[in-house]
């Protein structure tokens, strides 16, 4: 299952006009299909997942392949057109809904799961606190992704547990004006967290 969800990630459509200031990235599948089989394993998409800040949907996308029925939120309405159309050439249309929100204000009370892969910050100081703080008042249950070296703040800033933890190395493009490397590749931190 797990080879299958990443090669129908690797087809998924990315950022047209990526924006710096909202650090957008597309979540590379091989990460995504190892996140997402965590959280199946787990019982974790077994229910309603949000993916926040879905950005093109590639993880919501993911978690609807292995059956869970998704809600991506954004702030950018092109990602999530983006997102809308992706959702559909994976088969899952019918499984997800893709709304327009900021992360103050996401327009879910509750659900199962988040998944997400916030800005790490790096344009905007502490940009993924609020990512976090979301995530923890609408689900148990949350999959982040974070710079190498995170674990001490993620484990002192959030209410629960960090229960699994992986690395994985991931290929940033040359994206933006301030990139002065055609690629550059950089560890990230996966935390499984739990309140439960």
């Amino acid at each position: 299952m797990r080879k299958d969800v990443e090669i129908a990630l690797q087809r998924l459509e990315g950022f047209e006009e990526p924006s710096a200031s909202l650090e957008q990235y597309e979540t590379p599948a091989p990460l995504a299909s190892r996140l997402l089989h965590l959280a199946w394993s787990r019982g974790d998409l077994d229910g309603w997942v949000l993916d926040l800040g879905c950005g093109t949907g590639v993880l919501g996308v993911g978690a609807a392949l292995y059956g869970a029925r998704v809600v991506g939120v954004d702030v950018d309405s092109d990602a999530l057109r983006t997102a809308r159309h992706n959702a559909e050439s994976a088969g899952v249309g019918e499984k997800t809904d893709w709304v327009r929100g900021d992360v103050g204000s996401v327009p879910v009370r509750q659900v199962d799961t988040v998944v997400m892969n916030p800005p790490f910050g790096a344009q905007k100081r502490g940009a993924d606190r609020p990512f976090l703080r979301t995530a923890e008042s609408v689900a148990d249950t949350v999959y982040t992704v974070h710079n190498q070296g995170s674990r001490s703040f993620v484990e002192s800033f959030v209410e629960g547990e960090i229960t699994d933890a992986f690395e994985a190395r991931i290929v940033l493009p040359h994206r933006f004006e301030f990139h002065d490397e055609e690629a550059r590749e950089i560890t990230v931190e996966i935390y499984r967290l739990s309140s439960t």
